[in-house]
């Protein structure tokens, strides 16, 4: 097997899960890798989304990273490079010397994805987004992941399945985006690309997939974009998507051997979340998944009681 990067991106406005979930994915994937490279962007986008208490959760993160760093040689934490001549060499790397935006027009990360993918000392990069929980522990699911990626020139990526397992194998979700893949245990092979957790080989991506070119979001996101002062551009996990289906490519999910490797996304952010937050984690950990979890991507109220973020949404909806 080839050493192994885990990458996993942060800003300052992730503090207030990060301080739980970042420790969580350390303890569930520094066994099957060598390097730990945690990617910090402080180039502050606009709008509350991606900016939120930016200032007071910055000496916080740092905090965080430096006790985390402190206790684990393999860790490596790199700020985001975002001078002229990085931003040229990563879009030499993967967009052929076109346009590499700053940032998605929502206020996204985009450049800090690429370069995470180019700072990380492996060229076998298992990333992750500072949100994601994992279940399962498996401990071979990534020398699983390298045997796939290396026999199979359709795919350029593979994640761990997208929540926890169910009985009969199936996952939720519109059946027209997604196939069974006999080839691995519960595999899945996807048509749509997922920054939020992928494994790949650097270089097999660049190869199979080609210079990248950055496209605008649609009209209204555009003009919105704009507004607010990001750049107009969607977002890349579509960019790649798209190129994807043009190339006849995919990703592929799959559980694994035995216990497998599994995720899941708390989708919301609210009060009741952040409490719950420790147990959730917890349970993750141990594998007790209520049955209406299994085969979900996004965390379900079954685990977290998401009602004070659907209230909240309504109140907004109405005040338009």
């Amino acid at each position: 097997m080839s050493p192994v990067t885990l990458q996993v991106n942060l800003a300052p406005t992730d503090f207030p899960h990060a301080r739980l979930i970042l420790p969580h994915q350390l303890r569930q994937l520094g066994p099957s890798v060598q390097e730990i490279l945690l990617v910090v962007d402080l180039h502050r986008s606009q709008g509350a989304r991606f900016a939120e208490a930016w200032v007071e959760r910055k000496p916080k993160m740092e905090q965080l990273l430096s006790e985390l760093s402190a206790a684990d040689p393999r860790i490596r934490v790199v700020e985001v490079d975002y001078s002229p001549a990085t931003t040229r060499a990563l879009s030499e790397q993967f967009f052929g010397g076109t346009r590499l935006p700053m940032k998605d027009s929502r206020g996204g990360p985009y450049h800090s994805y690429f370069f995470g993918l180019a700072a990380a000392a492996h060229r076998h990069v298992l990333h992750l987004d500072a949100d994601m929980l994992i279940g399962g522990g498996s401990r071979t699911w990534v020398a699983e992941a390298e045997a796939q990626l290396a026999s199979r020139e359709d795919l350029v990526s593979c994640s761990p399945l997208s929540g926890p397992p169910r009985a009969d194998g199936t996952v939720a979700g519109d059946p027209r985006g997604f196939a069974p893949d006999a080839s691995v245990r519960h595999g899945f092979r996807f048509r749509r690309f997922s920054s939020r957790v992928f494994f790949m080989d650097r270089e097999a991506f660049v190869r199979r997939v080609g210079p990248l070119r950055a496209r605008l979001a649609p009209p209204i996101h555009v003009l919105r974009a704009l507004r607010a002062g990001n750049p107009p551009y969607r977002e890349p996990e579509n960019l790649v998507t798209r190129t994807l289906a043009r190339k006849g490519l995919g990703r592929l999910d799959f559980l694994g051997e035995a216990p497998g490797l599994w995720t899941l996304h708390p989708q919301y952010r609210s009060p009741t979340f952040y409490a719950r937050l420790p147990e959730l984690i917890a349970r993750v950990e141990s594998g007790d998944m209520p049955d209406d979890q299994r085969g979900q991507e996004n965390v379900q109220d079954s685990l977290v009681d998401w009602s004070d973020v659907r209230a909240a949404r309504r109140r907004w909806y109405h005040r338009k």
